[in-house]
């Protein structure tokens, strides 16, 4: 396995993330999006895991204006500005190759033991 956590240190489904991979002794690569954002391939990458960009999103973001314009925008710019603002994704993001979570999502997590 080759597990990328994608969150911040301040959000609390990451760090249970964190913790879940720490107690099964699984190794993983902690991203803290404050610090470095995620590239174009692994934000196309893990789009595509999800089923779209559309999962990525955060409703409950504390940006309003640019969650707003975001729902403003027309669909061909919407995955452009939403790569340009991370601050808006739904944290953790956990990515295993070829598949991704995002959220807090355990019950998936055990399938790719």
């Amino acid at each position: 396995m080759n597990i990328q956590i994608f969150g911040t240190s301040k959000c609390f489904d990451t760090k249970k993330a964190q913790r879940y991979f720490k107690e099964r002794g699984i190794k993983f690569q902690m991203i803290d999006l404050k610090e470095k954002e995620m590239s174009r391939g692994e934000f196309e990458n893990v789009a595509r895991a999800l089923g779209g960009w559309e999962q990525l999103v955060n409703p409950a973001a504390k940006d309003k204006q640019t969650l707003a314009l975001l729902d403003a925008l027309v669909d061909w710019q919407k995955e452009d500005k939403l790569f340009e603002n991370q601050q808006l994704f739904k944290t953790p993001i956990v990515r295993n190759g070829k598949k991704a979570t995002v959220g807090y999502q355990p019950e998936i997590w055990k399938t790719w033991e």
